[in-house]
C-alpha cells in the first residue's frame, strides 16, 4: 500500500510525522511548517484507514509499518509519532532508522486485550459520529478554529474497520521504546497516558520527557508555542557519541 503524504519545505534533513488514530497528516498542519522553518523537509503520512490513504479492513501491525516504511524517505533525521501512530513508528524504527525520534502522549506498555471487535467497532463508530465541528467547538475550546476543522475532517475520512484490525492484531502485546534511539516522550500535563510513574520508567530508560501544561492529548493543538518549544530545546541537546 502506498499511503498518502502531505509535505512541507525541502532539502535533505527530513522529518517524518506519523498522526494518531481519528486523525490524519493534516493534523500537522502547524508544526509542520514550523520544522520546515527550522530547515526540514517534512514528510508526513496518511496510515492506511485515515485521511487520503486507501482503508484494509483486514490491517494489522506488520501491515501498517510495511505501508510506512515503502512511503517515506529512509534514515530521517527525526522521526515523530503521536498516540497510536507511534507504536506503528517504534515497530519501524530498527528498519527506518531515523536519528532521533519523538513519542507524544504515546501510552507504551501492554495494549489493551479486554475488547471484542464487535464492542470496538461499536465505539469507534460512535466516536467518528461524536467528532463534528460542532461537537470539537465544544469540547475543545482551547484549540485554533483550523485544529477543529482539521480533525472533523479527519473523522469523516476515519475507517473504523481498518482501525478495528489493527488493534485486534496489537491485542495484548507490550509496546516499549527502544533504547538504542535518542528519544524524547513530549505529554500534556497532567497525562492520562503518560503518569508521573510512567515518567519515570522512560526516564530510566534513557528517554528525555518534557510536558505541556494544561494541553490535551493532541498536545500541539492550542500549545503550539509550548510543544514546539519542548521539541526545540531537546533537539538543541548533541547527540550521544558512539562508544
Amino acid at each position: 500500500m502506498t499511503l498518502h503524504l502531505r509535505q512541507w519545505g525541502s532539502g535533505d534533513r527530513v522529518a517524518v510525522l506519523v498522526h494518531g488514530m481519528l486523525s490524519n497528516s493534516e493534523c500537522w498542519w502547524e508544526v509542520g511548517p514550523a520544522l520546515a522553518a527550522r530547515g526540514y523537509r517534512v514528510v508526513a503520512v496518511d496510515l492506511p484507514g485515515h485521511g487520503l490513504s486507501p482503508a484494509d479492513p483486514s490491517a494489522d501491525l506488520a501491515g501498517f509499518v510495511t505501508a510506512l516504511l515503502e512511503s517515506v524517505p529512509a534514515a530521517p533525521a527525526l522521526a515523530v509519532g503521536h498516540s497510536m501512530g507511534a507504536f506503528v513508528l517504534a515497530s519501524a524504527l530498527d528498519r527506518l532508522a531515523p536519528g532521533r525520534v519523538v513519542y507524544v502522549d504515546t501510552p507504551f506498555g501492554p495494549s489493551r486485550s479486554d475488547f471484542t471487535p464487535e464492542a470496538l467497532t461499536e465505539a469507534y463508530t460512535k466516536a467518528k459520529a461524536r467528532r463534528t465541528l460542532d461537537a470539537l467547538g465544544r469540547q475543545e475550546p482551547g484549540w485554533q478554529q483550523q485544529d477543529r476543522v482539521v480533525e472533523a475532517r479527519a473523522a469523516e475520512q476515519f475507517d473504523v474497520a481498518t482501525s478495528v484490525s489493527l488493534l485486534a492484531s496489537v491485542a495484548g502485546m507490550d509496546f516499549a521504546p527502544p533504547e538504542h534511539l535518542p528519544s524524547l516522550m513530549i505529554h500534556p500535563e497532567p497525562s492520562r497516558f503518560v503518569p508521573p510513574a510512567v515518567a519515570e520508567r522512560l526516564t530510566a530508560r534513557g528517554i528525555r520527557v518534557r510536558s505541556v501544561a494544561g494541553a490535551g492529548h493532541s498536545t500541539w493543538y492550542g500549545h503550539h508555542t509550548a510543544f514546539m518549544a519542548a521539541l526545540d530545546g531537546w533537539l538543541a541537546e548533541p547527540l550521544p557519541q558512539a562508544a
